[in-house]
């Protein structure tokens, strides 16, 4: 019996430690989370989330019209960043006309990648889409290290907003940040507004639902689809600004894995829909950041696809994604 009395003892006393230990935990837990320090990083996350939720949308719009994953998408973003960057510090450019010739030229690249290598494909199977797909990456890649080397180049950041400081000065959001954030909900209510109520996109609605009734309809189906490649090109070049402005370093490679964490938020949100693209955008760049500065900086990007993972099984069209039905 005093033996069976010790033992339930040590278990109590087992039992509380392991309760203050828990207690202080979460109590640190909680100071941390209502500290300056977390908010900054939450709003870092946010930002970095829409830069994600900009490129995203150009996942949506070309699988949602056209039903084509374009990989090579986080190659045109890296594109959009040799070109600002050459154009203000080669050609001594102001940022504006910088920004502007980046679009220009990210927009007619997706009009000639889609005409070049998707459109004989249209008819052919997805792995044959894939596979181009991942050839014009390569391609785009190592035509970048050709022109302009292997070693990187220190981006000049094309936002000229001030900082903003709250709270006495203990949380600073850097204007690259208040740029990213206002943009994409700028881009996200455009391509909402356009998408819905202009004719160009009521056309491209129409071949989203059917692409062979949208023809018989009179919609001219292979300028729509040039059209959504023009317009998520246009957007990464967007975005590569906005990323290269954040994080000033610009390499052949920039835009291999914002794209593939783009694509991440465009699968997280419900690939195909335009809200769906900017939630998931900035979900999957609040847990990036909250994971890079709490957890692990080598761990975040497994948690985010770790994440992702769960989300899917949960719900495997994604947040906003509707079920579609396929007539067989």
């Amino acid at each position: 019996m005093l033996q069976m009395g010790s033992r339930c003892d040590i278990i109590n006393k087992d039992c509380t430690m392991l309760y203050v230990d828990l207690s202080a935990m979460i109590q640190k837990l909680w100071k941390e989370v209502c500290s300056m320090a977390f908010l900054e990083t939450l709003i870092n996350g946010i930002s970095l989330g829409s830069i994600y939720a900009v490129i995203a949308l150009g996942y949506t719009l070309v699988y949602g019209i056209a039903k084509m994953l374009n990989f090579a998408h986080g190659d045109v973003i890296m594109v959009g960043g040799y070109a600002v960057f050459t154009a203000m510090v080669t050609w001594k450019w102001s940022p504006w006309l910088a920004m502007l010739f980046a679009i220009v030229v990210c927009t007619l690249l997706g009009i000639t990648i889609e005409k070049v290598a998707y459109k004989p494909l249209r008819k052919a199977s997805s792995l044959s889409v894939l596979i181009t797909a991942i050839g014009v990456s390569y391609f785009l890649q190592n035509m970048a290290l050709l022109i302009f080397k292997e070693k990187p180049k220190v981006f000049t950041s094309v936002v000229n907003i001030p900082k903003i400081s709250l709270f006495d000065g203990k949380v600073v959001i850097k204007g690259e940040t208040t740029a990213a954030i206002i943009t994409s909900v700028v881009i996200v209510v455009a391509l909402s507004i356009f998408i819905n109520h202009t004719q160009k996109g009521r056309a491209m609605l129409a071949v989203s639902e059917d692409r062979d009734a949208a023809q018989l309809m009179g919609i001219n189906v292979n300028s729509t689809i040039s059209l959504t490649f023009a317009i998520g090109s246009g957007l990464a070049a967007v975005a590569g600004m906005l990323l290269c402005s954040s994080y000033p370093t610009l390499t052949n490679t920039t835009g291999a894995m914002p794209g593939i964490k783009a694509f991440v938020a465009a699968v997280f949100g419900g690939i195909g829909s335009i809200p769906g693209a900017m939630i998931g955008g900035i979900l999957i760049g609040v847990i990036e950041i909250l994971g890079r500065a709490y957890i692990s900086p080598q761990l975040a990007d497994a948690i985010v696809f770790a994440v992702l993972i769960l989300v899917l099984m949960i719900k495997p069209t994604g947040i906003l994604g509707k079920k579609i039905n396929e007539k067989v």
